[in-house]
C-alpha cells in the first residue's frame, strides 16, 4: 500500500483546494458581496478546517478505510452503498466539468483556433500518466507544482499593484454584513471540495498518534494558506478594475496577467503564468478523477485500466456536452452550490456524528 508523509498530505491537500478557486472567485464573491467580497473569502474557507478535523477524527477511529468503508460501517451496507454512488456521481460529473474548464480558459485565452478538444486530451493524458503511477507520484508533482503556482499568483498580484485605482474599496461594509454571508455561500463549495478528496486518500495516510497531529496542523495549514492567497486575489482584483466590472470578468487574474507590464520592457506574461496554472487545473481534475476510481473500487470493487477508461470516456462526454462559455461556468456553480455543498456538509457531519456517538456508547 503506497504512503505519503503529512508534509506530503499538507501540499496535496492544498494543491487540490487551491486547483481552480483562484480563476473565478473574485467575480463569485463580487456578485453576491460587491466591493465587500474579498472579507467573505477567509472566513469561508476556514469551514474546511472543522470538516477536514472530524474526516481525521474518523480516520483516526477506523484507520486504514476510506469513509465511504466507514460509511458502509456506520450506516449499514446498503446505505453506504447509496452514499458511495452519489460519491461517483458527484465527483465524476465535476470532474467532467472542470476538464471541460481547462479547454475553456486555454481556448479563450491564448489559442482561440484550437480545437478544444485537444485540449481535452492534452489534460486526460497527463492526467492518465499521474493516475497510473499511483498516489505518491501525484502528492510529488503538486510538491513541485503548487510553489510554482503559489509564486505566479503571488507575482501577478505584485505586479497589478501599479494599476490599482484608489477608493475602489470605500466604503467598507456600507450595506452592512448580510452581503458578507451570500458572499460566504458561494466560497463554502470550494472547502467542501477538499473535503471530498480528503475522504477518499485517507487510506493513504499513517494512521500513528503522532502522525493523525501532524495530519490535523496540515489541514489548519493548507486552508489558510489557500484562503489568504485567494483573499489578496479578489482584494487585487477589486482594487484595479472595481466591484462592477470584477463581478463581469469571470477569469479576471487572465486580464490581469495581460496587464502586467515590468519595466516598460516586459508586458503581457499571462501565457507565462498560464503554462504554471496548467499544472493547478491538472491537479485538481485529477483530484476529483482519483475520487471516481476511489468509489468504482469502494462501491463496486472494480479497478483496472479499463475503469480508467471508462472513467476518461465519462469525462470527455460531459467536458464536450459544455465545450466552454458561460453555459459551463454555470454548471461549475450549479453542482458546486447544490451538489457538492450540500452533500458534504451534511454526510460528514451525520456520519462523524454516529461515529462518534457509537464510540462512545461501544456500539
Amino acid at each position: 500500500m503506497e504512503r505519503i508523509s503529512p508534509h506530503q498530505f499538507m501540499i496535496l491537500g492544498a494543491a487540490v483546494l487551491m486547483g481552480t478557486t483562484f480563476l473565478p472567485v473574485a467575480s463569485i464573491v463580487s456578485g453576491a458581496s460587491g466591493r465587500d467580497g474579498w472579507i467573505s473569502v477567509l472566513p469561508a474557507f476556514v469551514l474546511g478546517v472543522p470538516y477536514g478535523l472530524m474526516v481525521i477524527a474518523i480516520s483516526s477511529q477506523y484507520p486504514g478505510k476510506n469513509l465511504l468503508q466507514v460509511s458502509e460501517i456506520v450506516f449499514g451496507k446498503w446505505a453506504g452503498k447509496v452514499v458511495g454512488i452519489l460519491y461517483i456521481a458527484i465527483t465524476g460529473y465535476f470532474g467532467g466539468l472542470l476538464l471541460g474548464q481547462i479547454g475553456d480558459i486555454y481556448q479563450r485565452s491564448i489559442m482561440p483556433l484550437t480545437p478544444i478538444g485537444l485540449f481535452y486530451l492534452g489534460g486526460l493524458l497527463l492526467i492518465i500518466h499521474i493516475v497510473k503511477n499511483g498516489i505518491e507520484v501525484f502528492a510529488r508533482f503538486a510538491e513541485v507544482v503548487f510553489p510554482l503556482v503559489v509564486i505566479a499568483l503571488v507575482l501577478n498580484v505584485g505586479f497589478s499593484i501599479p494599476r490599482i485605482e484608489q477608493g475602489e474599496l470605500l466604503p467598507i461594509l456600507s450595506d452592512g454584513l448580510m452581503p458578507l454571508f451570500w458572499g460566504g455561500i458561494k466560497v463554502a463549495p470550494f472547502p467542501m471540495e477538499y473535503i471530498l478528496f480528503l475522504g477518499g486518500i485517507l487510506t493513504f495516510l499513517p494512521s500513528s498518534g503522532k502522525e493523525i497531529n501532524q495530519l490535523k496542523v496540515g489541514v489548519w495549514r493548507a486552508v489558510f494558506l489557500v484562503g489568504i492567497l485567494d483573499m489578496l486575489v479578489v482584494l487585487m482584483q477589486i482594487l484595479v478594475f472595481g466591484p462592477v466590472e470584477t463581478t463581469r470578468i469571470v477569469y479576471g487574474i487572465l486580464v490581469l496577467g495581460k496587464m502586467v507590464e515590468v519595466s516598460r520592457t516586459v508586458s503581457g506574461v499571462e501565457s507565462l503564468f498560464l503554462g504554471v496554472w496548467l499544472g493547478a487545473l491538472v491537479i485538481k481534475c485529477a483530484a476529483f478523477f482519483f475520487m471516481a476510481i476511489w468509489g468504482l473500487e469502494t462501491v463496486f470493487h472494480v479497478k483496472g485500466f479499463k475503469w480508467n477508461l471508462v472513467v476518461c470516456g465519462a469525462f470527455l462526454a460531459i467536458a464536450f456536452g459544455f465545450a466552454g462559455g458561460s453555459s459551463l461556468i454555470l454548471e461549475i456553480g450549479l453542482t458546486d452550490n447544490y451538489l457538492i455543498l450540500p452533500f458534504t456538509s451534511v454526510w460528514i457531519f451525520i456520519l462523524w456524528g454516529v461515529a462518534h456517538w457509537k464510540k462512545g456508547a461501544n456500539v
